[in-house]
C-alpha cells in the first residue's frame, strides 16, 4: 500500500459505549445487536465533549451495528457532522459463542477456543468468522478511508476486533497480539498514516474522558 505525500491522515479509533453485555465480558459480535445501556450513552456523551474540544474531526465513520451507530450519532451531533456507515467495520461473528462469557466458552468448547487463540484461520463457534477474514475486510476499509480523506482526521466508531486489528496492522504485529490489547468501552486510540507508507500508533485505550 502506498500513500500520497503530505500531511498525515489520522484515524481516531473509538470503541462503542457499553451495552448490557459489556460489563459481563460476553462475546458480542455481529450475530447480535444490543443497544447502548444508560452507562454506554453517558460514555458516548463524555467522548463527544472531549473530542469536540480537541483537534478538528473531518468525518465520522461507523460500523452498521446499533451500539456503534448510537455512539456515533451522539458524537456526530456534537461535531456537526453526519455518520457514514462502513459495513466492513462490523464486529466479528462469533457463531454459537455469541452471548457467552470467555469462561463459559472455555468450559463448553475448550478445543475450539484453544484453536481460535492459536490460529487466525480457526472458525469460532463453528459458524463464526475467522480473524483472518476480519483482518482482510478491515484492511480494505482502512485503505478506502485513507484514500478518501488524505491529510484529514477521521473518527472511526467500531468494535474490539476491528479496532485491535487496525492497531495490529499499524504495528506490523502478529495476529496473536490481538489478545494482548485492552480496549475498554468508549476508549479512544489513534493511528497516524504518513505519506511514505509508515503508520504510527499515537494513542491506545485512552479513557481519561470518562473520569
Amino acid at each position: 500500500m502506498s500513500f500520497e505525500s503530505g500531511a498525515a491522515t489520522t484515524l481516531l479509533l473509538l470503541r462503542h459505549g457499553e451495552t448490557a453485555l459489556t460489563p459481563q465480558r460476553r462475546f458480542s459480535g455481529s450475530g447480535g445487536d444490543p443497544a447502548l445501556s444508560d452507562a454506554g450513552r453517558r460514555q458516548a456523551e463524555a467522548a463527544a465533549r472531549s473530542l469536540a474540544a480537541r483537534e478538528p474531526v473531518h468525518a465520522v465513520v461507523s460500523s452498521p451495528l446499533r451500539r456503534c451507530l448510537e455512539t456515533a450519532e451522539v458524537l456526530a451531533r456534537r461535531l456537526d457532522l453526519r455518520v457514514l456507515v462502513e459495513p466492513r467495520l462490523r464486529e466479528a461473528d462469533f457463531g454459537n459463542w455469541e452471548g457467552l462469557t470467555f469462561a463459559e466458552v472455555r468450559a463448553d468448547h475448550p478445543d475450539e477456543l484453544a484453536a481460535w487463540l492459536r490460529s487466525p484461520t480457526a472458525v469460532p463457534g463453528r459458524t463464526g468468522e475467522t480473524l483472518a477474514a476480519v483482518a482482510e475486510r478491515v484492511r480494505t476499509a482502512r485503505d478506502t478511508l485513507l484514500a478518501r480523506y488524505p491529510g484529514q482526521t477521521v473518527l472511526v466508531v467500531s468494535h474490539v476486533a476491528p479496532l485491535r486489528t487496525l492497531i495490529r496492522l499499524a504495528l506490523g504485529a502478529p495476529p496473536a497480539s490481538l489478545f494482548r490489547m485492552e480496549l475498554a468501552a468508549a476508549s479512544l486510540s489513534a493511528v497516524a498514516y504518513y505519506g511514505n507508507g509508515n503508520a504510527s500508533v499515537q494513542l491506545l485505550n485512552d479513557t481519561s474522558h470518562l473520569r
